[in-house]
């Protein structure tokens, strides 16, 4: 497996949880082991309650940053992200672990869960920001939400958040509307 398709693999997968928790925050609920452990980090399923707990707080910690990402200028969101990484104990290692292929850790084998989930957060913000700047960080155009995305599609046409039914409620109004017109 070549290393790189691995690595913009792991950005995709870790901006989209970092968005799919910051989203559960502003909803005030958070199942960060479940996304976690859906997304294939493999420390989630046994990490303790008390680190489930610490990363909440972190990510709720990282809420204005992650939040403001859509519409904010990309040398903003890089000074952010350099401030939030001088707090962390980063020590990157090749790894090649249950099947993934060669990838990079971001911490130390030994670092707490909730260092290692943050790190790998701001390392793909930080990698995500030099690759496309903020432009794929979005706020869903369905109307009465205001969930955030991340957009990984090639051509930047991402809308909705996750939840289905925005786009869905969304798309069925405008064909309601167009035939209301049409008559």
């Amino acid at each position: 497996m070549h290393v790189a398709s691995v690595t913009a693999s792991e950005i995709r997968i870790t901006l989209e949880v970092a968005i799919e928790l910051a989203n559960q925050l502003v909803d005030g609920r958070f199942d960060g082991r479940r996304v976690l452990a859906d997304a294939g980090f493999t420390r989630a399923p046994k990490a303790s309650e008390a680190s489930i707990e610490r990363l909440r707080t972190r990510i709720d910690l990282l809420l204005p940053l992650i939040t403001s990402l859509p519409g904010m200028d990309t040398e903003t969101a890089c000074a952010r992200v350099n401030e939030e990484l001088t707090e962390l104990p980063i020590s990157p290692a090749v790894v090649d672990h249950d099947g993934v292929g060669p990838h990079i850790h971001w911490t130390p084998a030994t670092a707490t869960f909730d260092d290692q989930v943050v790190s790998d957060v701001l390392m793909a913000l930080a990698q995500e920001l030099c690759e496309h700047g903020t432009a794929r960080f979005g706020r869903c155009s369905a109307s009465a939400c205001d969930s955030l995305f991340y957009d990984a599609t090639r051509n930047n046409s991402r809308r909705f958040c996750a939840d289905r039914r925005c786009a869905s409620r969304t798309h069925t109004a405008d064909h309601r509307a167009r035939r209301r017109s049409a008559v």
